[in-house]
């Protein structure tokens, strides 16, 4: 069995599918990117409050809890400390997205007698992808300091704890890498 996925948008010609039955193995990891402004120090912060930023994506009122709560409690690990108030050294904002792939699933293909073929068949399905994306601002300057992303599929599970359990691991790999490494 093999597994690929391939965006809702994009065409489904004989070369993906071909190229989908060659690959195997584990159809998606989560991916984190980030960037920061380099000639920013980032010891000098210590305090922050959410922001929102305007016209982002944002989830239902308990999803946006346990985001914030994952990230706080990442941020405190880093000596920064939360406020409700200005002054404070930066604003944490965050968006989501949710992109619908297909996912195109394929059974048999053996070589048969002498490279002869085998049946085939293959199935495909919707996967939702989210990305959620974390914006670090200097407000004195006005300016992105950090951006982060995690990017996953989205598994749909009817127990809380279990989600905020990956949303925990997801927010530490995420945030692994703020502040970034003083630079020299």
């Amino acid at each position: 069995m093999f597994t690929k996925r391939i965006a809702a948008n994009s065409a489904v010609g004989i070369l993906v599918l071909l190229a989908s039955m060659a690959w195997c193995g584990p159809s998606w990891a989560q991916e984190v990117k980030y960037d920061y402004d380099r000639s920013v120090d980032f010891t000098k912060y210590e305090t922050y409050k959410w922001v929102a930023i305007k016209g982002a994506s944002h989830p239902d009122q308990l999803t946006e809890k346990d985001i914030k709560q994952a990230i706080d409690e990442q941020m405190a690990t880093r000596s920064l400390t939360k406020k409700d108030d200005d002054p404070v050294d930066l604003y944490i904002g965050y968006q989501i997205s949710v992109q619908h792939e297909k996912e195109l699933t394929g059974f048999g293909g053996g070589l048969g007698w002498r490279f002869g073929g085998g049946m085939m068949s293959a199935t495909t399905s919707t996967i939702d992808v989210g990305t959620l994306v974390v914006d670090v601002y200097d407000p004195a300057t006005k300016s992105l300091v950090w951006r982060g992303s995690a990017t996953n599929s989205l598994e749909e599970s009817g127990n809380p704890d279990k989600r905020m359990k990956h949303l925990n691991k997801a927010m530490a790999k995420l945030l692994k890498s703020f502040p970034p490494p003083a630079s020299e």
